[in-house]
């Protein structure tokens, strides 16, 4: 592989990230948040978060709240009434079994 420079790896990284975020919300919007913290550790929300822990150790304020509407494009509630469903028997259990402490 080919040696980055600071910058570009910079950019590499976004525009991964932008395409991450652009999968998730507008290509597989079905792929429920639990059924990702199951599978892969992280949400959507656990990626809202992120951005908003990144943003404040850069000296930017931003609540959850805001940081979700950053990331979602919208309201919470709103991303919620038009793609989440309600959490089976069988995923509440996955998750608290992937939780346990």
């Amino acid at each position: 592989m080919t040696e980055m420079d600071p910058q570009t790896r910079l950019e590499v990284e976004a525009a991964a990230f932008r395409r991450l975020r652009a999968h998730l919300m507008e290509e597989r919007p079905d792929a429920q948040n639990i059924d990702l913290m199951n599978l892969a550790g992280f949400c959507r929300n656990c990626l809202s978060r992120w951005a908003q822990e990144a943003a404040s150790e850069r000296g930017v304020e931003m609540s959850k709240d805001e940081a979700r509407e950053w990331y979602y494009g919208m309201p919470m509630s709103e991303w919620k009434a038009r793609h989440q469903t309600e959490a089976t028997d069988a995923q509440k259990a996955a998750f608290a079994e992937s939780h346990e402490e």
